[in-house]
């Protein structure tokens, strides 16, 4: 009875008038005919409740948008760690919540285009982004003027993971070691390095690398690293610092040169890879980090749920090991600890640019 009395309101009116009419006929008739249309109201009545129950979980996981296409917004070209991130958290969400989740790429301007799109959508849970240290950290200082506040405009969600960034030359390039490339950059003057756009974290690092070194060093952005890669390969730049898990497959496969990782410990993926702070520029740092964020005013209940979920996501063995092989490090922080993460990297960032004088108007 407590538990009937606990459903009536979940279930709502239909189910729980229908009972009730169901017992008002009961009484109607003589006392045998009576008690079977008792037990059968009950029966039905039970099935109501059983009903109700397994009602309950699909509406609770899908809130108000039950049908409704949930956006990822990549702020790069496809192929990249960002876009690896938000395919496989998709399809799983996609089956766990029962609701169609889709991948939107919207590469410009450094990211900016990507998280402006979904700093300007509605908070309704329907719209995320793949943030990254760029959107999120560096562009403000770098870009003279932003359309969104990296800070205010969005809700974090989650840091999902983390990545070093993979110092690669051309196969071509007179050096094997990363002493041998900057005394050839020292000898033989200007040098090009290649990056997915002005403000990424394989941006930033040349500027740190070109502020360490003395190297004479010309940024060329392009628009994703899809379009990068082939002019690389080609020897028409010189080099790249690009995020591990897109560079590291060519690595392996003897198409491009690997002279060092940027984050201060080698990476599991890579143990044979020395750091760029071990081989002579102790200190050097730049790691690339990728994070889910909402439009800022979206409930905090759907932001703690979707935490959780990706949370999962991330823990289950066939994405870990996925994310592992290409080189990302998996976080799945809480929003708080996400928020204080950011603050602390856009202190950090916004130093490295003012030392390296890089300004993107």
């Amino acid at each position: 009875m407590l538990l009937w009395m606990a459903m009536m309101p979940a279930l709502g009116k239909p189910a729980g008038e229908a009972c009730r009419r169901r017992r008002i006929i009961a009484r109607a008739v003589p006392l045998k005919a009576a008690t079977m249309n008792a037990l059968i109201a009950r029966l039905a009545c039970s099935f109501a409740v059983v009903a109700g129950l397994a009602a309950l979980p699909a509406a609770q996981a899908q809130g108000t948008n039950a049908g409704k296409p949930m956006h990822i917004v990549v702020t790069f070209t496809p192929g990249g760690a960002p876009d690896i991130l938000a395919r496989l958290i998709g399809d799983k969400l996609s089956v766990d919540w029962n609701q169609p989740v889709l991948i939107d790429n919207k590469p410009g301007a450094g990211g900016n285009t990507g998280a402006d799109a979904v700093a300007k959508a509605a908070p309704d849970g329907l719209t995320i982004v793949v943030g990254t240290v760029g959107t999120h950290a560096i562009n403000g200082a770098l870009y003279a003027k932003m359309p969104y506040d990296m800070v205010k405009d969005f809700a974090p969600v989650t840091l999902l993971a983390t990545t070093p960034n993979l110092l690669v030359v051309n196969n071509d390039v007179p050096a094997k070691t990363l002493a041998e490339f900057i005394a050839l950059g020292k000898r033989e003057g200007k040098m090009t390095f290649a990056s997915s756009g002005s403000g990424t974290s394989i941006h930033v690092s040349g500027e740190l690398f070109k502020t360490m070194t003395g190297i004479d060093m010309t940024h060329v952005p392009y628009k994703g690293r899809a379009s990068a890669i082939p002019d690389l390969l080609g020897g028409r730049v010189t080099m790249m610092f690009d995020n591990m898990p897109s560079s590291l497959p060519l690595v392996k496969e003897g198409k491009l040169r690997a002279l060092g990782v940027t984050s201060l410990k080698r990476s599991p993926a890579a143990p044979e890879i020395a750091t760029i702070a071990e081989q002579g520029l102790p200190g050097f740092d730049a790691v690339s980090w990728f994070a889910l964020f909402a439009p800022a005013g979206t409930p905090k209940p759907f932001i703690d749920r979707l935490q959780g979920e990706v949370k999962k996501i991330l823990a289950s063995p066939d994405v870990a090991r996925k994310l592992a092989e290409a080189g990302l490090d998996v976080v799945g922080s809480t929003p708080e600890e996400l928020a204080a993460y950011q603050r602390a990297e856009i202190a950090k960032w916004a130093k490295v640019v003012k030392d390296s004088g890089a300004k993107v108007e």
